[in-house]
């Protein structure tokens, strides 16, 4: 049975898109290059052995003139710089459109109608912030009023945040649901995240486990629709589930981080998961020939990267380049591994948002020849080399 395995390491470009400027980002932005020279270089051996140092000069990772891997650049065709249009660019969903920002907070009409149909009773917030800083700030009103905390980002994002020991989880699942059949059709907003925080030794703390994204929902189907009609199954590890709106997914589940995100990997990749278990409920497929791994690594984005950490950032890196000897000890013949990002995060420059970057292209299998690979103009290259992979 052929696999192909999908590890996105979320936000870590590679370097500055031609347009970037158009997104308001510098052409310095350059994620993993910039991390590793804030730290003085990345401990990296197995992604200098699959070729990564060969793509740009990240310190610590140097040139490997016998790189066991494929290796390029992408850059995005889509208009964004988010997480849904990576992801889905990345299984053949081209955005001509971009979603839409709201740089200024949301406007009334939308604010009220989401007051309204919530019965919430009022909101807090309403504009662009880092999700840490909105909570410390309004905590303490969210405590007296129960109002949630709403903000946004230079992304097409309406976030929701609550002390879920005030307002259960369930109830903020439920606002994020009704905020996402307002925010369709002219509102165009790419996703609606749930963002429950509690107090914890004094300060709020987000509850990384409970987030959930509420996507909008693909408008064609992706390379994974195509799989599931080719015998086959799909796999979401993390938010993978959420960024597709659970189309295309045969089976999921949700992480609570990084370390969580890589054992669940290499798990299935090792068939030690039960799949029973994993069914999502739009999907029931008894028999298959072909498997999908669909991996979302968030922590270097929401973690480190919104929050200007690199030194978090770069050790989120390290911890991933250890898992990679396991998973590819746990690899056949039949299987291929890809490993890329979705957009960039730059903590090392002004502000908290993703930049628009292009992003690195690692390849593995012992079945293909190493080699670099040169003019990659889209993301849906990796959709290409599945199917490809699978022979569909």
């Amino acid at each position: 049975m052929k696999r192909a395995i999908v590890i996105v390491i979320d936000s870590m470009g590679i370097g500055a898109m031609p347009d970037c400027k158009e997104y308001g980002d510098t052409p310095e932005c350059n994620t993993v290059c910039n991390v590793a020279n804030y730290v003085n270089g990345l401990n990296c051996p197995n992604l200098y052995k699959l070729g990564l140092g060969n793509l740009a000069n990240i310190k610590g990772i140097s040139n490997n003139p016998h790189a066991i891997g494929q290796y390029g650049i992408m850059k995005e065709t889509s208009k964004g710089k988010d997480t849904t249009t990576g992801h889905w660019e990345m299984m053949g969903l081209i955005l001509d459109n971009p979603f839409k920002v709201y740089p200024d907070g949301f406007p009334k009409e939308i604010i009220d109608k989401f007051i309204k149909e919530t019965n919430c009773g009022g909101i807090l917030a309403n504009y662009p912030a880092s999700g840490t800083k909105v909570i410390e700030d309004l905590h303490t009103e969210h405590e007296k009023t129960k109002f949630p905390i709403i903000y946004t980002s230079a992304d097409s994002v309406f976030q929701i945040a609550v002390d879920i020991d005030i307002i259960p989880v369930e109830k903020l699942y439920e606002y994020c649901k009704i905020a996402r059949n307002i925010l369709t059709d002219e509102y165009n907003v790419s996703r609606v995240i749930a963002r429950p925080y509690r107090i914890i030794d004094g300060k709020p703390v987000r509850i990384g486990a409970l987030r959930r994204d509420y996507s909008v929902e693909p408008f064609k189907d992706s390379t994974c629709d195509i799989i599931l009609k080719n015998n086959g199954i799909v796999l979401g590890i993390g938010k993978i589930e959420d960024i597709f709106v659970g189309k295309g997914i045969s089976h999921a589940i949700h992480t609570g981080g990084n370390t969580q995100g890589l054992e669940i990997t290499l798990k299935a990749v090792k068939n030690e998961l039960n799949l029973d278990e994993l069914k999502t409920s739009n999907y029931n497929i008894k028999t298959y020939d072909k498997e999908f791994i669909f991996t979302n690594l968030v922590d270097t984005d929401m973690l480190y990267g919104h929050r200007n950490d690199p030194v978090g950032y770069a050790k989120a890196i390290e911890e991933i380049d250890t898992y990679l000897p396991k998973i590819i000890d746990a690899m056949s013949e039949d299987d291929l591994l890809i490993i890329t990002a979705d957009h960039g995060c730059d903590p090392t420059v002004k502000g908290t948002d993703h930049t628009r970057e292009q992003v690195p292209l690692l390849i593995y299998s012992k079945n293909i020849e190493p080699k670099q690979l040169e003019n990659i103009n889209s993301f849906e290259y990796i959709s290409s080399r599945i199917k490809e992979w699978f022979n569909i």
